[in-house]
């Protein structure tokens, strides 16, 4: 436990220096992140025994910020589904195709590197709004509040889950995917993430100015993240859970000494990842 804080804890002060370095440096690193996390979800797939087809999902990271920067985030969107279309292309005409082989090879695009490129579009805010950026819009800003959200909501409910299913835990949650985890500790990691949404609130209300504000979500907007968020980070990390599972693991790698690997680490920001970018879409005002 004392490893796992320790680590924990260099992790977020990494991931604060990140946020407050220019956009596209969170981009690069998140791109880069999420691409080992990629990495270690085909690997354990191989070592499974299924074929996968891999290039299109590299080809699809390689091209979406650049494509993303100079079209729009909606970019993603044809940018998946041309990955999809030369997997089922490879697939069809191997002299024994398998559906498994398919449906394992769309595995990582899906779960892994779209929420991924999800999350790198919630650091690249600017490049979106260049024909009305003036200097006192402060989107930078907006990119470091949202993107905080996007992160805190599912890692606080990670730690809240922990802490409170280790003091309190009686009853299993989901015990044919993660025996260890409790519905104690689901309910204190979706308060946890409930506490981290009304955090942000209030720092934002504080630290931000009015034409800041205007671009980011209402009170009400962060409680129903917070509560969402904190679902869908459960989920991400029970699915996590589920591949090792399949694939005989118990860890993805050892990268984080008490944490796993990449994709240990970042399988709830993932999930909250598609949450944001489909909240973004739809009801912020950009």
């Amino acid at each position: 436990m004392k490893q796992r804080t320790i680590t924990g804890a260099l992790l977020i002060l990494l991931l604060v220096v990140l946020l407050w370095l220019p956009g596209w440096c969170m981009a690069l690193a998140t791109l880069i992140c999420v691409g080992m996390a990629v990495y270690e979800e085909m690997h354990a797939l191989r070592g499974a025994g299924h074929r996968i087809v891999t290039w299109p999902t590299w080809a699809a990271m390689v091209l979406s910020i650049p494509l993303t920067s100079l079209l729009s985030q909606k970019v993603m969107i044809p940018l998946v589904l041309a990955a999809l279309l030369a997997m089922t292309v490879q697939v069809l005409f191997r002299k024994e195709p398998e559906l498994t082989d398919l449906s394992m090879s769309a595995l990582p695009l899906l779960t892994v590197a779209l929420p991924g490129l999800a999350l790198v579009t919630l650091g690249l805010i600017d490049p979106y709004l260049w024909w009305k950026t003036s200097a006192t819009e402060p989107w930078h800003a907006v990119e470091v509040v949202l993107l905080t959200v996007t992160f805190s909501i599912p890692l606080m409910g990670d730690m809240m889950a922990l802490y409170v299913g280790k003091a309190f835990g009686r009853h299993k949650f989901c015990p044919a995917v993660s025996p260890k985890k409790t519905v104690e500790g689901s309910i204190g990691g979706l308060a946890g993430s409930v506490i981290a949404a009304m955090a942000i609130y209030f720092l934002t209300f504080w630290l931000c100015n009015e034409a800041t504000r205007n671009y980011l979500p209402l009170w009400w907007q962060y409680l129903l993240l917070g509560l969402t968020g904190g679902f869908v980070g459960q989920m991400g990390d029970l699915f996590a859970s589920l591949v090792k599972r399949h694939c005989g693991l118990k860890d993805y790698s050892h990268i984080f000494p008490g944490h796993g690997g990449m994709l240990d680490r970042l399988d709830s920001v993932l999930f909250m990842a598609m949450l944001m970018y489909c909240f973004r879409l739809f009801f912020l005002k950009f």
